[in-house]
């Protein structure tokens, strides 16, 4: 591929337990804090206790609903001219390939094409091959959800109608060469989810397929999409896929190809597609 540059069954006991064990904790976690004061350490403290909740299921550990402004966030440009000062940069995102926009309240591919762009994207936005990555890359298990529409198809003289032509969500980005991604919208009307490996033809790495099926995706509406991947108790990793609620994809990666990908950053890739995106969260799992 071209690359440039789950419902709980209510149980009485089982909340009960989960209460006395949660008022358990919490004395112990007084307990220390007051020790920890008196030792003059509660800054410490402070920043474990923060630590411990940022990691707690369902905690957010990034929100964006680009709602500032219209105009570009950022692009390919900021990310390769790293020394320059004219750049348009994001504290949140990465592009290695495309030009990221606000427009209305919502973020967009802008038009694709496949002229390289300026510092400000006046000239082209090279969104024909839409690479938008997370500048964290410590994500390991998570939950990723985002709204979406798809708006057209299109293509290049650089970039032809391929059957992966569409949108997919980066999972444990490590690098355009370590990575897993889930599919579900392209134009062949397939999804699929995908484990990438360091060495190979494929822009330095290879594709293996984990899972694949099908999936109407609507043009011109926005759906709801959520991922989600975490390591499981056999040192597995498993990764979802769901459209409008619907479970629509699940893999498992035992180490084809290569080890598990343990940890990286989430985002969004585009391949000749005109789309807009909103509400993108990740959570603790």
């Amino acid at each position: 591929m071209p690359l440039s540059p789950a419902a709980r069954p209510n149980h009485s006991r089982r909340t009960v337990s989960v209460s006395v064990r949660v008022t358990s904790a919490i004395s112990v976690i007084t307990a220390t804090l007051v020790l920890l004061l008196a030792s003059g350490s509660f800054g410490q403290a402070t920043a474990a206790a923060a630590t411990v909740a940022a990691t707690r299921p369902g905690s957010t550990l990034l929100s964006d609903a680009f709602g500032a402004s219209d105009g570009l966030i950022t692009n390919e440009y900021a990310f390769w001219n790293q020394g320059s000062a004219s750049a348009v940069r994001s504290s949140t995102w990465d592009m290695t390939s495309g030009s990221l926009f606000g427009r209305g309240g919502v973020a967009w591919s802008g038009v694709p094409d496949d002229t390289d762009p300026n510092a400000t994207s006046s000239n082209g936005t090279d969104s024909a091959i839409f690479r938008l990555v997370t500048k964290r890359k410590d994500f390991t298990s998570v939950n990723i959800s985002f709204r979406l529409v798809h708006d057209s198809f299109i293509t290049t003289a650089t970039t032809p109608a391929v059957a992966w032509d569409g949108e997919h969500i980066f999972l444990r980005y490590v690098d355009e060469t370590s990575l897993y991604y889930a599919s579900f919208d392209r134009r062949d009307g397939t999804t699929a989810i995908k484990k990438k490996v360091t060495g190979g033809s494929s822009n330095g790495g290879t594709y293996y397929t984990l899972a694949s099926g099908r999936n109407s995706f609507t043009p011109g509406k926005f759906h709801d999409v959520r991922a989600t991947v975490f390591d499981t108790s056999t040192g597995s990793v498993r990764i979802r896929l769901w459209v409008d609620g619907t479970l629509v994809l699940s893999a498992t990666d035992t180490g084809i190809g290569g080890p598990p990908i343990r940890s990286g950053g989430v985002g969004i890739r585009g391949d000749n597609s005109d789309f807009r995106f909103d509400d993108f969260l990740v959570t603790a799992r």
